[in-house]
């Protein structure tokens, strides 16, 4: 059913669920697995004197990369190859969900798998939901996978 199946991550352990969830399917239906995570580097495009915004840009491209490689391992433990991609944001505006579906859309995916932590009141309103937003914007069926 599912052929080319894209799986968002970020290193925590509902991502990491999520990608569980995107590995069976892969094992399944015999599918293309794509890994991604995105990296916002908007608020270090202000110079401030006292930041060094280059020296935090490339910690958080490492931080992607080590995300991106553990979760690459994981897939490959399990018997399934996975192409990864660590996407970034640079432009004012421009937000999480909408680079993941940006992603999912140009790879192209036919199912795009996410973790979400199920935040409700006041949490939701403050920390928003990157997994509500894909589910919002994406053109192809998403898979929420709840955290523990």
């Amino acid at each position: 059913m599912y052929q080319r199946i894209l799986a968002a991550v970020d290193g925590s352990s509902t991502s990491d669920r999520a990608l569980q969830e995107a590995i069976r399917l892969a094992k399944d239906q015999q599918a293309a697995l794509h890994i991604v995570n995105v990296i916002d580097l908007v608020p270090l495009i202000w110079d401030v004197e006292f930041m060094d915004s280059e020296a935090i840009q490339r910690a958080l491209r490492q931080v992607g990369r080590t995300v991106i490689d553990r979760a690459r391992e994981t897939a490959k433990s399990a018997g399934v190859e996975a192409e990864a991609l660590l996407a970034e944001i640079g432009t004012p505006g421009q937000r999480v969900a909408g680079r993941i579906v940006e992603a999912a859309t140009a790879w192209p995916a036919d199912l795009l798998v996410i973790g979400t932590h199920g935040r409700r009141g006041l949490d939701h309103l403050l920390l928003g939901s990157i997994a509500e937003g894909v589910a919002r914007l994406a053109p192809m069926p998403v898979l929420l996978v709840r955290g523990q």
